[in-house]
């Protein structure tokens, strides 16, 4: 399998991780207060488990609702 094969199904991907990265990450930076643990805590989560992971767990466990 070549990369040219499976490169439709990546870019999609790609963009949306992206994009939910930095979505989480301009949230954590501007906002004050949040469920669970600190601004640099979930900083460290969401830029550490930059593949879906981090930015979820912060979306689920972190965010305050507003």
């Amino acid at each position: 399998m070549e990369i040219k094969e499976i490169l439709p199904f990546l870019i999609p991907l790609i963009i949306i991780e992206f994009g939910l990265m930095f979505y989480v990450i301009r949230h954590i930076l501007t906002h004050d207060r949040y469920k669970r643990g600190s601004r640099g805590m979930w900083l460290l989560i969401a830029i550490i488990g930059c593949e879906f992971i981090g930015p979820i767990l912060y979306l689920l466990l972190g965010k305050e609702e507003d």
